[in-house]
């Protein structure tokens, strides 16, 4: 899920290189960070949050297949 994540927000941003996924384990489920360069952080969250939420589905989707539950937090 990190890769994936990883992966997703490299083609999106300009500066591929500043794209940075934490994985935290909190509570019983999975944490992703996902940190951007900050001129890039409105082409990772979109018109309305739409690209995030996309993200978020995306990511959760391919988590379905494991028992533990993920969530994805943008951070600058």
């Amino acid at each position: 899920m990190k890769e994936l994540l990883e992966v997703i927000a490299k083609h999106l941003v300009d500066d591929p290189d500043a794209v940075r996924v934490e994985e935290k384990e909190k509570e019983g489920a999975i944490q992703l960070e996902l940190k951007v360069a900050s001129d890039d952080m409105g082409k990772v969250i979109g018109k309305q949050g739409r690209i995030a939420k996309a993200i978020r589905t995306v990511v959760k989707a391919s988590a379905i297949q494991g028992d533990k539950r993920v969530t994805v937090e943008i951070v600058q």
